[in-house]
């Protein structure tokens, strides 16, 4: 039998003391110049040039952060840009991860209906069944957008139940403008991010869902912008995993973070990107390190898992 997803995420934050995920968002002016520098990196509006750069920085981040962290989250759209190449560069970083036994969190936000959604299941979320590609891997779950209703989520949830995978619904999200459609009050008096949360409870109750541990493969996405609709929304997600966006470099810090998370510290993971990836650039590691990226990085890492620990009580 198929293992739940939300089983196996849990076990591999046990197994790490550490209830975080890092975001594998790389930004080719951000990259440091040792990098950069080296010949064949060098060039950032040549696109095979700049691409090999972005894609060596993130298999050394993932590397990096591996023995430290039970998953990594893997944002498509920063290899999107490098139009075909990028894509298979992106799917070759989900099995870099997948050979180093982190759970591969894939950040797409796909969302549509009918034979669209099913054709992004199968693209974005199961493990591909083509001749030729027998070896490959899919990531081990994605972020979807419920906003289009649950015939919209239909074929996700079908490879959920198959294949032991999971998803993670936008439900509040970390950007500022968020608060204009999400927050919007409905007729019984709450947001529009705690509907979405009771419609994303319902879903994720379904038969084949639901693990061992009492938490389904169905998920959501959950910025602590507001505390007590995070509390609020925590509550009525009782059975799903949250994965919490918007910590170090988005502003949030561990008093916000620490309201995703049920009691006993379990139920959540919370991300990292910015603050991590680039954390050469911020003066504490800058002058510790000088220019030794990759140290800044891993030490960076360590303090983000030691600070979610705490919240967490592990």
């Amino acid at each position: 039998m198929t293992e739940n997803f939300a089983d196996r995420l849990m076990d591999a934050i046990a197994r790490k003391k550490a209830p975080v995920t890092i975001g594998i968002d790389p930004v080719y002016s951000k990259l440091p110049p040792g990098l950069v520098g080296q010949a064949g990196l060098n060039r950032e509006a040549d696109l095979e040039s700049s691409l090999d750069a972005v894609l060596e920085f993130s298999r050394r981040v993932i590397r990096l952060v591996a023995p430290y962290v039970p998953a990594v989250k893997i944002n498509s759209a920063y290899f999107e840009r490098y139009l075909w190449e990028g894509i298979e560069g992106y799917y070759q970083l989900i099995q870099e991860a997948a050979e180093r036994d982190l759970i591969v969190i894939a950040d797409v936000k796909r969302g549509d209906v009918g034979h669209t959604a099913e054709a992004y299941a199968a693209a974005h979320l199961a493990d591909p069944d083509l001749a030729g590609a027998d070896d490959l891997v899919g990531p081990d779950a994605v972020t979807v957008n419920g906003y289009l209703g649950a015939d919209a989520l239909d074929p996700f949830l079908k490879v959920c139940r198959e294949d032991g995978k999971g998803v993670f619904v936008l439900v509040r999200t970390s950007n500022p403008g968020a608060a204009e459609f999400q927050n919007t009050m409905t007729a019984e008096g709450q947001t529009i991010a705690e509907h979405m949360a009771q419609l994303v409870a319902k879903w994720g109750v379904a038969d084949g869902l639901v693990g061992k541990n009492g938490l389904s493969s169905v998920g959501a996405v959950v910025a602590p912008r507001d505390v007590e609709q995070a509390k609020r929304i925590r509550q009525i997600l009782n059975n799903s995993m949250l994965l919490v966006p918007g910590f170090g470099a988005q502003g949030l810090g561990a008093a916000e973070v620490a309201a995703c998370f049920k009691p006993g510290g379990t139920g959540a993971i919370v991300n990292a990107s910015r603050s991590v990836i680039f954390a050469y650039e911020q003066p504490e590691y800058k002058q510790q390190f000088g220019d030794q990226w990759e140290p800044a990085i891993e030490k960076a890492c360590q303090d983000f898992v030691a600070q979610i620990r705490q919240v967490a009580g592990m």
